[in-house]
């Protein structure tokens, strides 16, 4: 991963999406970010919310019951059904998009996330549980750290560091007024190009 290339990070097995929400996949920071917006719109506590990777993206969520029974919400992998059920939310409407054939799929597959090689969800669960401004900062640190990393000015491996570098100096505040979380990301965004411009040039681009 240290010596991964932009264009390579760039290359995602199943989604098609923006360069910075294709990095974060990469980092799976994505996935730290929906844990943070799990919390906010459905009140699960941090140690109620698991992350799973399945390569295939045909299960986009799974609940589990209090009698240990799992509901899964499966469909094709694409975006627009996500966002046409937020736009008519909490009705149902077609969809011009292929249905699901599951006699197509040989198996589907689940494992946990290596948390040594993607060290950007132990932050983001730091930053939940924290919460108050931090998760304020932890968000303005990794979209400098990503930007940086498509600017070709530190490597995929390095964002965690900045973000992480930024968390340990941010003095959280109450998250209470709009304009301390405005202030906390203004503060991130100055500290993480400071930590940005003490990393080393990435390999790559010294050959």
């Amino acid at each position: 991963m240290r010596e991964s290339t932009v264009s390579e990070a760039l290359r995602h097995p199943t989604w098609s999406m923006g360069a910075k929400i294709t990095i974060d996949s990469a980092t799976l920071m994505n996935k730290g970010l929906e844990v943070i917006e799990a919390h906010w719109l459905f009140g699960f506590t941090a140690d109620q919310i698991d992350i799973v990777v399945h390569p295939e993206s045909i299960v986009h969520s799974m609940i589990e019951l209090v009698d240990g029974s799992v509901i899964a919400q499966m469909g094709v992998t694409d975006m627009r059904h996500a966002i046409q059920y937020a736009l008519t939310f909490p009705d149902r409407q077609a969809s011009e998009l292929a249905s699901l054939d599951l006699t197509t799929l040989s198996a589907l597959h689940f494992e946990p996330p290596d948390p040594d090689r993607f060290p950007c969800l132990a932050l983001a669960y730091r930053a939940l549980r924290a919460g108050g401004t931090l998760p304020a900062a932890m968000n303005a640190a990794n979209e400098e750290a990503v930007q940086a990393f498509i600017d070709e000015r530190i490597s995929l491996t390095d964002i965690p560091l900045v973000i992480e570098a930024v968390m340990d100096g941010h003095q959280t505040q109450p998250a209470t007024k709009l304009t301390t979380i405005l202030e906390a990301d203004g503060s991130a965004r100055l500290a993480a190009t400071v930590e940005i411009q003490k990393l080393p040039k990435p390999a790559s681009l010294l050959a």
